[in-house]
């Protein structure tokens, strides 16, 4: 207290330093600087975007199983339909075919005097009951046949109807994903280039905290991205690896959201060298999981995480030829420790 009353101007002094210095990034040793960076609205535009566009791909999927449902409906009533008149067709044959019979065997003629030409009446009785209860059925037949015929094609409107509004429907969701898509690819990009510029100067520039999913696991472990395809492979050969391939690589577009494998603690976010931006966590067991060529972290040394927590968010950064997270299983939280991951997963219950 002494020395800030007898120095006022030298206090003021030492604290602006003391502020720029803290405000600096650390010259290129790889180290993170905890807190939101620079890049944290790209990240979070990013992951918005991200979830717009699944959420936008699963109400298209979904329109459009209900517009094929919708169509197969339609075909099943339009042969229907086309059963229904092949029917009336054979019904009015029939009717007419009874027609003709009774003119032929004199049709024209009064009962009365039928009955007096007959050699039997009663068998002459018994086979105009016959014929009359035939027309009956028949005309009984073609009515159901008809006011069926006209429920069908009313029935086949409205699937028709319903078919074409949801194809316009589904246009409009394509549209809409297609816009949404293309906001993202620009916003991936951009994120990119802000991760590639932390790498040259080998400092991070702190975590981005990225809304949760909802999705609350019930399992221990989980794999580390949720859609994905399989690309290098463990122990694989390549030009790009002083030796083998360390780890499973899986193909994700640039921003896709990284996920904690397991329960554990961040013990280590870096960016420079050739894996790039990368986050170490260690879980119980003695075991760590690594997560490499990130585009952003989101996450803090030190910090505690769940599994399925986001922790950061894909890339190509570092030595990469292209978009994918590089993940690691290792026995200690620097190279060269690894194991193979697939069946270590495997074994925790996670099939890839």
């Amino acid at each position: 207290m002494r020395f800030t009353r007898r120095h006022p101007l030298l206090t003021a002094v030492l604290l602006c330093a003391l502020a720029v210095l803290a405000a600096r990034p650390a010259d290129g040793d790889g180290s993170h600087a905890p807190g939101h960076g620079s890049a944290s609205g790209v990240s979070a535009e990013v992951a918005r975007l991200y979830e717009e566009a699944a959420a936008a791909t699963e109400r298209y999927e979904a329109g459009r199983r209900e517009a094929e449902k919708q169509r197969a409906e339609g075909q099943r009533l339009e042969e229907r339909l086309d059963r229904e008149r092949r029917e009336m067709a054979v019904l009015h044959e029939d009717l007419g075919r009874i027609a003709s019979s009774q003119y032929r065997d004199g049709g024209g003629l009064p009962l009365t005097a039928h009955m007096l030409l007959a050699d039997d009446p009663e068998e002459l009785m018994r086979g105009q009951r016959v014929v009359r209860q035939a027309e009956v059925s028949l005309d009984k037949a073609i009515g159901r046949s008809e006011r069926a015929e006209a429920r069908l094609a009313r029935d086949e409107a409205k699937a028709a109807a319903a078919w074409k509004e949801l194809e316009e429907r589904n246009t409009e969701l394509a549209a809409l994903r297609q816009g949404i898509e293309r906001k993202l690819e620009a916003a991936r990009w951009k994120l990119q280039g802000q991760a590639d510029a932390s790498v040259a100067a080998g400092a991070c520039r702190g975590a981005v905290r990225l809304d949760q999913p909802r999705t609350r696991f019930t399992t221990s472990w989980v794999a580390p991205v949720e859609t994905y395809e399989l690309s290098a492979s463990y122990g694989s050969g390549g030009a790009r690896w002083a030796n083998r391939h360390t780890g499973q690589d899986f193909a994700v577009p640039i921003g896709t959201p990284v996920r904690a494998a397991g329960a554990g603690e961040v013990v280590k976010v870096s960016c420079g060298g050739a894996f790039g931006i990368e986050i170490v966590v260690r879980h119980a067991g003695g075991y760590y999981t690594q997560y490499a060529h990130l585009a952003a972290v989101a996450v803090d040394q030190g910090e505690r995480v769940a599994p399925g927590q986001w922790i950061g968010q894909s890339g190509t950064s570092g030595n990469s030829t292209g978009p994918h997270l590089h993940f690691e299983v290792r026995v200690t939280p620097e190279t060269g420790s690894a194991v193979d991951p697939v069946p270590w997963l495997a074994r925790h219950g996670v099939s890839l």
